[in-house]
């Protein structure tokens, strides 16, 4: 690369634009640039020159065309090792171009908002753009391209230090960055014309791209012996939902699984609830009038599997909450916010990993992959908003109210349990769960057996029909008086039967929820 005199800045963010366009000026460079980012630096003063003066054509087209000129492009692409290129240039009387800055038209979040007519989306292509961008990368032997703001100090600081050099390493970086750039730019485009086939309900394309960005690499995977990233979509809520760690160490891959079962749980529930999580299971879910007794209430469910947990709450914790807390050994604990009272509290255990989230809003629509190998399963995230009033009651024994209550919240939380999933609970906690089971009266004697809050009088939920009795027998045994379940079995009626034969009262909801 030569030194780099001659820079075309075309941005359609101008985040710190002025600064860096007055750092080129300083080390000699001339600027080319059109539209509104030459209005920009021409309002802050910046020397500039217009694009139009260079190509001596103006720009037509309400702007659609203002860069796609030989005295441009032949100034990026020319190859200045080779002598014919170089000879071309003076024949021609093209100035080389060194740095190309260019950024594109914000496509993505304008789809992503939905306001915008067919023709204002169409406008919103860009063409001049992603040539200058891949022209630049593609010559990047040569010339620098920048499409990131963010980068433009890193940029400053090389040129500076090398004499108006950029070093090799950090042009090829560049350049990978700007061909992602252009590639998820373009597959964006595809995504939203696609959208607009006519089909309202076509959810899975042909053909699908994902634009992702490595946040950071915990120091390993599932198992010491395995490596792992963290990457956030980009234009995306970002991971759990968009966190801020206030403090303690790195997250691991495991935390971040478990975080994310953890605050799904607690956004499904609209009381103050906090949810216990081991291992993408929970150990324990409370309700209450605070997030203290909540806690409290989740907590008693299981003390022991507690111990090293992801704890999550869906209201701001406070101080009293986080003392409470101090004889638990907590991995992660996570809540909307966190009074100045919890802040201090928490300064006290440095180690632990407090995150700022805000409430997932899931909705139906959203597509979760699944990686397997060789390939993905994608499906929509069960976010289905069950409605309790459509649920049936077969059996002679109508729930009491204290019952109803009881039977929705445990119908909230086993659709976030492993299947096979039992959940019995109250109308304040959880009492025991059955996760992962292979057969079904496993899971519902698991939960039975692992219950450290009074059994008698609680309700049970299965995220599944009962396939036969015997599931329905240990947990009326146990002392469950009341059960919630999707039905469909063709031993319906004989589950029927043996809940009127045992006096209970059995919901059936007609809604399954599976979570493999």
């Amino acid at each position: 690369m030569l030194k780099a005199k001659r820079a075309v800045l075309s941005v359609y963010d101008k985040r710190d634009l002025a600064e860096f366009a007055q750092g080129l000026v300083r080390l000699g460079a001339e600027i080319l640039s059109t539209g509104g980012t030459f209005k920009a630096l021409e309002a802050e003063g910046i020397p500039v020159t217009a694009v139009a003066d260079v190509t001596g054509f103006p720009e037509i087209l309400d702007g659609r065309v203002k860069t796609l000129h030989p005295l441009v492009y032949g100034g990026i692409l020319a190859d200045r090792t080779r002598a014919s290129h170089v000879a071309e240039l003076r024949t021609h009387g093209i100035a080389p171009i060194d740095l190309v800055v260019v950024n594109l038209y914000p496509f993505r979040e304008m789809a992503r908002q939905g306001d915008a007519s067919f023709n204002e989306m169409i406008e919103m292509i860009d063409i001049g753009g992603p040539g200058l961008i891949r022209a630049a990368a593609k010559n990047h032997q040569g010339v620098a391209v920048v499409v990131d703001p963010d980068d433009y100090p890193q940029v400053l600081t090389a040129l500076e230090e090398s004499e108006g050099l950029l070093p090799e390493g950090l042009r090829r970086r560049l350049a990978i960055k700007a061909f992602r750039h252009t590639q998820t730019y373009d597959a964006a485009v595809a995504d939203w014309l696609e959208r607009q086939s006519g089909d309202e309900d076509q959810l899975f394309f042909r053909h699908m791209v994902i634009d992702l960005e490595k946040e950071f690499e915990p120091r390993y995977g599932e198992n010491p012996h395995q490596r792992a990233a963290l990457y956030r979509t980009l234009g995306g809520p970002g991971v759990l939902g968009g966190f801020e760690q206030l403090q303690g160490g790195e997250l691991s891959f495991n935390n971040i699984i478990d975080a994310d079962a953890a605050q799904r749980m607690v956004a499904d529930l609209a009381e103050p609830a906090v949810a216990i999580i081991k291992h993408c299971n929970p150990c324990g879910v409370g309700l209450g009038g605070s997030p203290l007794q909540a806690y409290q209430r989740a907590l008693e469910c299981d003390p022991i599997s507690a111990f090293g947990s992801i704890v999550a709450c869906n209201r701001a914790v406070d101080g009293g909450t986080v003392e409470a807390m101090s004889e638990l050994f907590i991995e992660v604990l996570i809540a909307p916010e966190f009074t100045e009272n919890a802040r201090r509290a928490l300064a006290a255990r440095a180690n632990l990993r407090v995150l700022s989230c805000p409430l997932m809003a899931l909705r139906p629509s959203d597509i979760e992959f699944r990686s397997f190998y060789g390939g993905y399963l994608a499906q929509t995230i069960d976010s289905l908003d069950d409605d309790p009033a459509q649920w049936t009651c077969p059996t002679e024994i109508k729930p009491t109210p204290q019952e109803q209550r009881a039977l929705e919240f445990a119908w909230k939380v086993v659709r976030h349990v492993k299947s096979n999933a039992i959940v019995v609970a109250n109308q304040h906690q959880t009492v025991g769960f059955g996760a992962g089971q292979t057969s079904r009266v496993d899971a519902c004697s698991l939960a039975i057996r692992n219950a450290h809050v009074e059994i008698a009088g609680s309700v049970a939920a299965s995220d599944a029909f009962f396939p036969f009795r015997d599931g329905l027998d240990v947990l009326v045994d146990a002392g469950v008086t009341a059960l919630v379940q999707p039905g469909g079995s063709k031993r319906d009626l004989e589950l029927l039967a043996a809940a009127n034969e045992r006096k209970i009262a059995m919901l059936m909801t007609g809604i399954r929820h599976f979570r493999h």
